[in-house]
This record gives C-alpha cells, sequence and structure tokens, in this order.
C-alpha cells in the first residue's frame, strides 16, 4: 500500500492509516498477534456476525 507525500508527512500518515483502517489490516495484525483456539474463533465469529445484523436491523428501522 502506498501513499504519496506532498510536502506535509502529517497528512501522509493520517492518510496511511486511514487506508490500513478501511482494508482491515490493522485489525488483522492484532488478531493475529495470538493463538486463538477454535472455538473462541467460532465465538468470535459469530458475534461479529450478530453484531453486524443488528446494525443492520438498526439502520433499517431509522429509515
Amino acid at each position: 500500500m502506498s501513499v504519496e507525500v506532498r510536502g506535509d508527512i502529517e497528512h501522509a500518515i493520517r492518510l496511511l492509516k486511514k487506508k490500513l483502517q478501511l482494508d482491515g489490516i490493522k485489525k488483522e495484525l492484532k488478531r493475529r498477534e495470538y493463538y486463538e483456539k477454535p472455538s473462541a474463533k467460532r465465538r468470535r465469529k459469530q458475534a461479529e456476525s450478530k453484531r453486524k445484523i443488528r446494525k443492520l436491523v438498526h439502520r433499517m428501522k431509522t429509515e
């Protein structure tokens, strides 16, 4: 991943952080930092899917 630096390094760093966050790279690195047991992985994925569904339902209700 690359970001063009046009004078202001601070701006380039912010852009890079934003791109990493949108791609989910930062989250993936944090997740892979330690071994995760298969049962814990399953529970985490189920919780993520429930959260995602709840978020979609909430958006549908507010529209």
